[in-house]
């Protein structure tokens, strides 16, 4: 029996070229509503133990939510969950765009590959069925050469496609899957993708997902778009996209700078000043019904970098390949995004990357025989572009770049690891915990490791006063807080946590939180689709649940404390900039953020989940025996 407010799931074995309709069970859909937490259980449940992440037995899960679809407020999102290769670890990946939304139209919210085709295939889903398509001609074709061949061969430009490129073909660790110019970036789904020789999903439907009360449904998303279309902060998203966050960054501490020696530059503002003279074509909704249109369409004109019009240049892939590099000129920054995106690798990934390369090479780790002859040195743009297509054709150098920083380290041994700037794995994003503290805890704790959407909770709340509705619910009012403070941000972070990353739980963008959608909003929407009695409270539950067994996905496989730990460089204070003589900003006592972390969610002292915190969640059911 369906449930109101969802639609089913397809479960697609790639070696057998089967597939399997199954509908979903309510108790478990209001336990976990959806999106990664859906997921979570999902991977939890039916992956073993130390599963390899590019052999057949991983799994790969496309997954909406209950607030994904066009008529929503940032309801154009993706979610893709799996075992990331390159953490060991949880995996998940968000894109923004139609793909989401249009997946719904076919009938399903979840989409779950399993196994490995014995010869490269696309998959085409649509309101007449599932076919399996040769994608032998796709072959070491760009993203956007994939998407176009795939276009004229089916004869419609409207179906939404998600491929790889040639960095996903060649299981580069943090490759991506793409959705036109967007990214679901992070953890490697591309590789994973890859190695079940899939290239290429396709989706398009006109089916509508049946909800409990329509008009109480339709009036709580008019609400909550009102709210959003009047916040200012939505024009200036407008104006300026996420890459107008540049300058304040810089002046604010929170730009890492030469692989993390430094959190500010002073080149913020000139190099945003370029961008948006030069570079900016105009802004761009990333799906249809956008109410904010974050999205930028941007080119170089002209000259050694020229590159044509292209949806790209967000703020962590521009300052992936600025600040991190110390590359000061923005036209060859914009190439080489361009450049990851049509070659399917992450952006953060990719620039961290090659700063940890540079590092090495300066201080005599690498040399010319280990780069191909390439003199790898700080603010050298005419360098970049040439990596980032050796990475994503795992060629030379690049092929050991490919692997992250972490495996490149051990691989080159010596002090390298102390280049090598990851959470679990995953290397830094363009922010800095040494703008306000509840960013390290964050970052140190984030199931997938340090990313560049889970953390902004910290930075918004420390930095930009946002309490996003929550002090009702415990957290502190930021405005009584200090950004450099330490003690207390160990338990807003828990709650920040908790409250956030409920987006990607229900299938929206986490911007529409930014721009005045609150929980409140989340409720309403999901009483009206389902017909369930939503609070807020309920929900800040099932996100507490949801991180939890993300939680229990890492223990088993091998994660501990060592793994909440922040590089040692990220905790200093920085060797240059503005903030070099700022004993404030470095981060005194991060155990003690950490211990009051744990004690916040209930967990033992190695992070740890107690058997009474299993219990008041309903977890303790879950395979996984936690230590007390």
């Amino acid at each position: 029996m369906s449930i109101k407010g969802y639609g089913k799931q397809l479960r697609i074995n790639l070696g057998e070229r089967t597939s399997k309709e199954e509908q979903l069970d309510e108790v478990t859909m209001r336990k976990y509503l959806g999106g990664v937490g859906y997921g979570s259980m999902v991977l939890y449940s039916e992956l073993d133990e130390k599963t390899d992440p590019l052999g057949p037995d991983n799994k790969l899960l496309f997954a909406t939510g209950l607030l994904t679809g066009n008529h929503m407020p940032g309801g154009g999102s993706i979610e893709i969950c799996f075992k990331s290769p390159l953490t060991g670890g949880w995996g998940e990946s968000r894109s923004g765009g139609n793909f989401g939304p249009d997946l719904r139209k076919t009938g399903y919210d979840y989409v779950i590959f399993e196994g490995k085709s014995q010869d490269p295939v696309y998959i085409v889903l649509t309101d007449e069925g599932l076919e399996f398509k040769s994608a032998q001609s796709l072959l070491g074709k760009t993203v956007e050469e994939k998407t176009n061949e795939i276009r004229e061969e089916m004869k419609d430009r409207e179906i939404s496609i998600m491929c790889i490129g040639p960095g996903g073909e060649n299981l580069v660790t943090y490759s991506t899957i793409m959705c036109d110019g967007r990214a679901a970036g992070r953890c490697g789904a591309g590789a994973v993708m890859g190695s079940k020789n899939l290239l290429a999903f396709v989706v398009k439907g006109k089916q509508e997902v049946k909800v409990a009360d329509k008009e109480k449904f339709l009036t709580a998303i008019r609400k909550a778009m009102r709210e959003v279309r009047k916040n200012p902060d939505s024009a200036e998203f407008k104006k300026h996209g996420t890459t107008g966050d540049i300058p304040g960054c810089d002046s604010m501490g929170d730009w890492p700078t030469k692989n993390w020696q430094s959190n500010s530059w002073g080149k913020g503002e000139v190099l945003y000043g370029h961008f948006f003279e030069k570079n900016l074509v105009r802004p761009n909704d990333c799906y249809t019904g956008c109410p904010v249109g974050c999205g930028r369409v941007i080119k170089v004109e002209d000259g050694r970098f020229k590159t044509p019009e292209h949806e790209g240049g967000e703020y962590e892939s521009i300052s992936a390949f600025t600040a991190f590099l110390l590359n000061e000129d923005m036209d060859c920054a914009v190439h080489c995004t361009y450049l990851c995106n049509q070659l399917g690798i992450d952006t953060i990934s990719a620039g961290g990357t090659i700063a940890f390369a540079i590092e090495c090479f300066e201080n005599g780790l690498l040399d010319k025989k280990n780069t191909d002859g390439i003199e790898l040195r700080w603010g050298e743009p005419d360098i970049l572009p040439e990596l980032v297509k050796k990475i994503a054709r795992r060629e030379g150098i690049g092929d050991l770049l490919a692997k992250g920083v972490r495996r490149a380290a051990e691989i080159i041994g010596g002090n390298a690891i102390d280049y090598a700037i990851h959470g679990k794995g995953l290397e830094a994003p363009a922010h800095d915990p040494r703008s306000g503290k509840a960013l390290a805890v964050t970052y140190g704790t984030a199931s997938r490791g340090m990313c560049h959407i889970h953390p902004l909770e910290g930075m918004l709340y420390d930095s930009g006063k946002v309490d996003f509705g929550l002090i009702p619910f415990g957290l502190q009012d930021p405005e009584t807080i200090d950004r450099w403070d330490e003690k207390g941000k160990g338990k807003a972070v828990k709650i920040l946590q908790d409250a956030c990353t409920l987006p990607d739980v229900l299938g929206n963008c986490k911007f529409m939180m930014y721009c005045g959608m609150t929980l409140d909003h989340f409720a309403e929407i999901i009483s009206g689709a389902t017909g369930w009695d939503m609070t807020v409270q309920e929900l800040l539950k099932a996100g507490e649940r949801i991180l939890n067994l993300q939680k229990l996905f890492n223990l088993r496989e091998g994660f501990g404390l060592d793994d909440d730990q922040l590089p040692a460089r990220m905790r200093q204070v920085p060797a240059f900039g503005t903030y070099s003589f700022e004993e404030r900003c470095g981060i005194n006592d991060y155990e003690m953020m950490l211990r009051e972390y744990y004690e916040a969610r209930g967990w033992d002292e190695e992070g740890n989940i107690t058997k009474d915190k299993l219990k008041e969640l309903d977890l303790e059911k879950e395979k996984y025996p936690p230590q007390d």
